[in-house]
């Protein structure tokens, strides 16, 4: 070829078309034969390269050519074999910096030659720029449309790569402090990324570990002759897959902490070119976006649906689980456990111990129920000290060995701030399809269950019966009434409770010792509903005081009512619960309602139970001391059946006990309830108190409580509990011998 770059002759129309074409092609390019060396060239080159086209003829292409880093020989290989040729490179300008181009090759014959055809196109700022911003954007909008972080960083380096063909792109990702996982290397081989997943961070550990504990890019020009990548065979490795060079960049987050690596590896032993480095100043600031937006949405998604103290699943993860379950389970006809755990007394752990500790309590247990859940079962805390196990194509049997051996493990001693706890748990069971087709329905099952385990002792497990399941729908439907209730009978607007009063009469001498006042509550619906289930609810649902105080009031107005007719009643007294105590102002109503209705302090006497008088808060002990000091009588009811310390009868200022019934029920039929009930009318004696025995029924019981000094005696054998109407006409007819005053009336609840 000539200088005009084609060796045609110019009589042909043909030849002259295709010299014209290449001499005013807008591209550079340039012919080289197998040597390297150039057998022609078109104008464009010779512009691009700033020097003339006669004397670029004839010249090794490869001194004016940088392939980055590749021979001559090479490349001309990779033509004959049909693989890759460089994509990019730097045409040597005199007297100025290397000018990078886009190179496209095609292999061409000329005659019985074999040349290799270079076409080049020098990159500009603008081209430049226009390829860094397409770039952000298509990342930031894979970003923004919530694609996975793998998808994100693995479109990066395949555009990294096709903007600069002659570069290969990883990200690896920082796995705690010390180790790099792979997460993008489109280009390197699957061997060689296994190779270097999980490398240690460090100072020598090739350009990537060394970035990381630097926090500063670390560039390695040629990777043969480097003392970070000579050691554990990592440069033969690097070099057996074709890297001979690499630039890692450290990719840092917000507040500066290293979140990972952005390399660039070459083929050859080289540096980077100004392109590369305005790729990876992009390239980083993307893939720190791209891996703190992924961690923002899994701290968010972890918040929705993972308890933050446990990292279990919470309801809402637990609920989607168990639809998925319950609905493959219709399908397959395989049965589905839940299982529902309460740690027993755990408010009194973190009451009296604090929140870190039951904490620190709640995390153990998590622990130990989690060494025991198999795959494909989902552990979940609801909140509080509630956990739910989901058991897929578990049956009854299979779930009751499972209990057993939770209670086991949780039973194990916990060491707590100096502490030793013993963990135990009540568990309910309700196994699809027979307990419920649905998750509400199971949970509400298992729920009531676990109940009945807690009602039955704690620390043991229950599977759920319909009977359950109708205690809990009428204790809701109570509740809900007994709320009505107490709203109609405060406001004056109807008497759905009444008081009943039952005689206390002394037994030597025979005489009525007071009454006391038994309330009732007579329902549009279910009629008259016994105490022993609205009283405990009462308690329960927070409404106990309001009952208290009304039964105060009520009682105590009555006693004045009877005053004024002449009925000979000694005097009354109210049963207070400790949630009563709780507001404080039991003295002060106290006082108000005697004061109101002109009935004297000793007149009243209020029972109160063996918890409350183990109290060690001081507002309960100033306010005991604030009643004996107002003249109100202090009881203990239902003395033997709670806590029982003679210490505290010495403390405070009661002056009588009452022998729970379940002692006397028994009196003259077991012969070991005998000397309890002696034993505890001898303390009363012995420290100056009144024994009242309630329960009595039958003439045989009266006889022995009689014979063993008992004070006072209760129950049907000397009169039933009557309306006060009924106690009026009560005293004028059979229960006129029992007439007599004497202080002292008690009126429980």
């Amino acid at each position: 070829m000539d200088s005009a770059g084609a060796a045609l002759d110019d009589h042909l129309p043909s030849d002259r078309l295709l010299r014209a074409t290449a001499a005013q092609w807008n591209a550079a390019l340039v012919w080289a034969s197998a040597s390297g060396a150039i057998v022609g060239a078109n104008p464009g080159f010779a512009r691009l390269a700033g020097q003339p086209l006669d004397a670029l003829v004839g010249r090794p292409l490869p001194a004016l050519l940088d392939f980055g880093g590749r021979v001559w020989s090479a490349v001309w290989q990779a033509a004959c074999d049909g693989r890759q040729l460089p994509g990019t490179g730097s045409l040597c300008v005199p007297r100025a910096d290397p000018v990078p181009v886009g190179l496209h090759w095609q292999s061409l014959t000329d005659g019985g030659e074999r040349l290799l055809m270079c076409e080049m196109r020098g990159f500009d700022e603008r081209e430049h720029a226009g390829a860094v911003a397409r770039l952000q954007q298509d990342v930031l909008e894979l970003v923004a449309t919530g694609r996975s972080l793998k998808l994100v960083l693995d479109f990066l380096c395949r555009q990294v790569e096709a903007s600069a063909p002659d570069v290969i792109c990883s990200v690896m990702l920082l796995d705690g402090s010390r180790h790099l996982r792979v997460a993008a290397a489109p280009s390197l081989s699957a061997g060689y990324c296994a190779e270097i997943d999980g490398m240690e961070v460090g100072p020598d550990n090739g350009c990537c570990g060394a970035a990381v504990w630097r926090g500063e890019p670390v560039v390695c020009t040629d990777i043969a002759s480097d003392p970070r990548w000579t050691a554990d065979g990592r440069c033969h490795r690097a070099l057996a897959n074709g890297i001979a060079a690499c630039w890692s960049n450290p990719i840092k987050g917000r507040n500066a902490q290293v979140l990972g690596t952005f390399a660039l590896f070459y083929r050859e032993p080289r540096g980077s070119a100004a392109f590369h480095r305005r790729l990876v100043d992009a390239c980083v600031h993307l893939c720190a976006l791209a891996i703190e937006h992924d961690r923002a949405r899994a701290e968010i998604n972890r918040l929705a649906f993972f308890d933050t103290l446990t990292g279990l699943p919470n309801r809402q993860l637990l609920a989607d689980r168990a639809t998925a379950a319950l609905a493959l389970a219709g399908r397959t006809r395989q049965p589905v456990a839940l299982m529902f755990l309460d740690i027993d007394r755990f408010k009194t752990v973190n009451d009296s111990l604090g929140h870190a500790v039951g904490d620190r309590l709640l995390t153990e247990v998590a622990e130990r129920l989690g060494r025991l859940v198999l795959d494909g079962d989902t552990l979940a805390r609801l909140g509080g000290d509630e956990f739910v196990l989901l058991l897929p194509g578990c049956e009854a049997a299979q779930a009751a060995l499972l209990a057993e051996r939770i209670l086991a493990a949780l039973s194990a001693p916990l060491t707590v701030a100096d502490l030793v706890l013993t963990p135990t748990a009540s568990i309910g069971i309700a196994v699809h399809p027979d307990d419920g087709l649905d998750f509400d329905t199971l949970m509400r099952q298992a729920d009531a269950a676990m109940y009945r385990a807690k009602e039955a002792g704690r620390n043991r497990c229950h599977f759920f019966r319909q009977d359950i399941n109708d205690q809990a729908v009428r204790r809701l439907e109570m509740e809900a009434a007994l709320r009505e209730a107490l709203v109609l009978q405060e406001s004056g607007g109807g008497a759905p409770f009444e008081l009943h009063y039952q005689p206390q009469v002394s037994l030597d001498p025979r005489r009525l010792y007071r009454v006391e006042a038994l309330v009732r509550w007579t329902h549009p619906r279910w009629g008259a509903v016994s105490p022993a289930e609205f009283v405990p609810l009462a308690e329960e649902c927070g409404l106990i005081d309001r009952l208290d105080s009304w039964v105060l009031e009520t009682a105590v107005a009555q006693l004045a009512r009877w005053r004024e007719a002449g009925v000979p009643v000694p005097g009354v007294a109210v049963n207070v619960s400790a949630a009563r105590f709780a507001r404080g102002d039991l003295p002060d109503h106290v006082r108000a309602v005697l004061a109101t209705n002109g009935i004297p302090a000793n007149d009243l006497t209020l029972e109160i139970t063996e918890r409350l008088m183990m109290s060690e808060e001081i507002d309960v002990h100033d306010g005991l001391d604030a009643l004996h000091a107002l003249g109100v009588t202090l009881s203990i009811d239902d003395f033997g059946t709670g806590y029982s310390s003679l210490g505290y009868l010495k403390r405070f200022p009661v002056t009588e006990l009452k022998i729970d019934r379940s002692f006397v029920k028994e009196l003259d039929i077991d012969a070991a309830n005998r000397p309890l009930v002696r034993a505890i009318i001898q303390i009363g004696e012995a420290l100056g108190l009144t024994v009242v025995a309630e329960g009595v029924e039958r003439e045989t019981q009266h006889r022995m409580l009689e014979a063993e000094g008992c004070a006072v005696g209760q129950g049907y054998r000397f009169a039933r509990p009557m309306a006060a109407g009924a106690l009026a006409d009560w005293l004028q007819g059979e229960g006129r011998h029992w007439t007599g005053h004497q202080p002292g009336a008690c009126i429980s609840i």
